[in-house]
């Protein structure tokens, strides 16, 4: 109960039991000294045969829990983290593409591919979480994914045993499935001091594994909180059919992450290598098309979001251009009303877990069943733009009804013309406007062209300087028609606060950008998650096509003193392959549109625009 205090007034003869007030687990004295804590390490066996050896592999696990455990029968819930960065990585810049090449030709071979040094002694996996929980009366899982530090197998980067491993580790704690002392005897190890309720968390790859656990529907997973999760491959090596790249990794793709992350027995590596980085993903990733196919749909995880039946506190960065805002987004839209769901998002980078209390509250309620209303409340907390001068962490994020906010409506833009220099947004389409061109040039970045009076290499179309805030939330979507003068370009979108200001391409200049392949017209005709089949086909030079794409998601309140300005290019030197310039996009403006959820609608847009 919220703001009642559960407590044991405690004799010596008393167990030490957990202490909760204001719906959060407290710190108990009794379960902080970590010399007293029990730490055990272990191999689970798992339902998978990853490496093809004949034989099931086991991940490695430890653990960390209370004394009172072993020595007053207390029974605990474990938060879970699993990864396959425990064992250290590699690679860096050595491990990823050149991009520069042209579109639909053979992108030159990668050369190096590191080897991660191997430590066969590893006593512990990471202490990471463990001050956090253990005095707090949960115990703290760690386990190594396959194929990485010392668990058995392969990596598959998000095949199925990257599913099954953690379902596994859940399973053992629940008694249906055995673990083993050591990577390869029979001498068995039980969790008898676990009540089976388990919560995963992590971010990034980390992230991504609670996801991929949920998606099993495995019984004791009781509830999640996933940071900046990956939920498809493809989403984050393309876009739209468009070979895209995460970023701050220019180059990278499913092999480069594969080579980053494997850590494990250099015995079994080069059967590895064989099986997948130089198999199976050399035949399913194709970098000459981007396009979608059953390789990568055998990594989406939104394909089996039927299957997540517990609590979801979900949390991302609308400024995450590493793994991009609409992984959280698509899960988020999928599981929301079949299981509690809460939206925490904020406006820096990659990463940032939920406040403290938040988290607490979510364990507490799922893992020990306090009832502290936490999935009663707001259903999205939204960490607010930074006003000038004030500090850059620590904010405290703005509760609101849900993500999107429910208060937006989509209002659609027309573009005039002049866009080489600025042309207009406006609700009201013009007289026919013709159409405008620019010339793909990689050499300029979206700030150079955004900051350029006029330039050939970009369109931009903005509104009037806003005379009030308007606040964007949720996923832009533009439908654009053109024509291209090769068989193959890239397509760049952005949307821009303008006039744009020195320093980084963040909140204060970018509200949020999307890429596509107009090859892929036929299959992108009504927004949303991509997952077409179809094959993208050569333009024929000159001939316009009409394409329907998303932006990423974004809440973000654009001031007074701005105008919103629409930037269209093709290639995008932050994201996408480097062919030689010169290829020219023509836009049909008149067939052209961008439409935004705007709180207010309309109105609100009229209000802020004097129009």
């Amino acid at each position: 109960m919220l703001g009642v205090t559960l407590t044991l007034l405690l004799s010596p003869l008393q167990a030490a039991k957990p202490v909760f007030e204001n719906g959060q687990a407290q710190v108990v004295p009794a379960f902080s000294n970590s010399e007293e804590w029990i730490r055990e390490r272990l191999w689970v066996e798992t339902e998978f045969d990853s490496d093809k050896n004949g034989k099931r592999d086991r991940v490695h696990v430890d653990l960390t829990r209370q004394k009172q455990t072993e020595t007053e029968g207390l029974k605990v819930p474990v938060i879970y983290e699993s990864s396959p960065y425990f064992a250290g990585t590699g690679g860096g810049g050595e491990i990823l593409w050149d991009v520069k090449h042209e579109l639909g030709a053979e992108p030159p071979a990668r050369t190096t591919r590191p080897n991660v040094p191997f430590n066969p002694n590893r006593l512990r996996i990471s202490n990471s979480l463990v001050s956090t929980w253990v005095p707090r009366g949960f115990a703290v899982v760690h386990s190594e994914a396959p194929g990485t530090g010392l668990s058995q197998g392969s990596p598959t980067v998000g095949g199925d045993p990257e599913r099954l491993a953690p379902k596994a580790v859940i399973d053992w704690l629940n008694g249906r499935v055995k673990g083993f002392t050591t990577i390869d005897g029979t001498t068995e190890i039980k969790a008898t001091w676990c009540t089976g309720k388990v919560g995963m968390t992590g971010t990034s790859y980390n992230g991504t594994i609670p996801v991929a656990a949920a998606t099993t529907g495995v019984q004791g997973l009781e509830c999640i909180i996933p940071v900046a999760p990956n939920t498809s491959y493809y989403h984050y090596y393309r876009s739209n059919g468009l070979v895209r790249h995460p970023g701050g990794w220019l180059g990278e793709d499913i092999d480069s992450l594969y080579d980053f992350i494997n850590s494990g027995d250099p015995a079994g590596r080069a059967n590895s290598d064989k099986l997948y980085r130089d198999g199976e993903f050399v035949k399913g990733r194709d970098r000459i098309t981007g396009d979608y196919n059953q390789f990568w749909a055998q990594r989406d995880l939104l394909k089996f979001a039927g299957n997540i039946k517990r609590a979801v506190l979900m949390a991302h960065a609308f400024n995450d251009w590493n793994v991009v805002p609409e992984h959280s987004v698509r899960i988020s839209e999928a599981v929301r009303g079949k299981v509690p769901l809460v939206q925490y998002f904020h406006q820096g980078g990659h990463g940032g877990d939920p406040p403290m209390d938040l988290q607490n509250k979510w364990y507490t309620r799922f893992l020990y069943g306090i009832e502290n209303g936490v999935e009663k409340g707001p259903k999205a907390f939204i960490v607010r733009e930074r006003t000038p001068g004030a500090p850059r962490s620590g904010q405290a994020p703005t509760p609101y009804p849900d993500y999107p906010n429910p208060a937006a409506s989509n209002v659609t833009f027309s573009l005039n013309k002049r866009g080489n220099g600025i042309g207009s947004l406006t609700l009201t389409p013009g007289p026919k406007q013709g159409q405008e061109s620019l010339i793909d040039d990689v050499a300029f970045g979206a700030p150079a062209l955004a900051t350029a009076t006029e330039s050939q290499n970009r369109l931009i179309y903005a509104t009037p300087e806003l005379k009030e805030s308007l606040h964007l939330s949720g996923t832009p979507r533009i439908t654009i028609r053109m024509s291209s003068s090769a068989p193959a370009a890239n397509l760049s979108v952005y949307l821009v606060q303008l006039p744009w200001t020195e320093g980084p391409v963040r909140t204060a200049n970018l509200i949020t950008r999307g890429w596509a392949d107009p090859q892929n017209w036929k299959s992108l005709t009504k927004g949303g998650d991509f997952h077409s089949m179809e094959r993208g086909n050569p333009l024929k030079p000159g001939e316009f096509v009409t394409l329907t794409f998303d932006l990423q998601p974004d809440d973000q309140v654009i001031p007074a003193g701005k105008r919103i300005g629409l930037m269209i290019m093709s290639s995008d030197r932050d994201f996408t392959i480097w062919p030689k310039a010169g290829t020219k996009l023509t836009v049909d403006l008149d067939a052209t549109k961008i439409t935004m959820p705007l709180v207010g609608g309309s109105a609100q847009v009229k209000k802020a625009t004097g129009s």
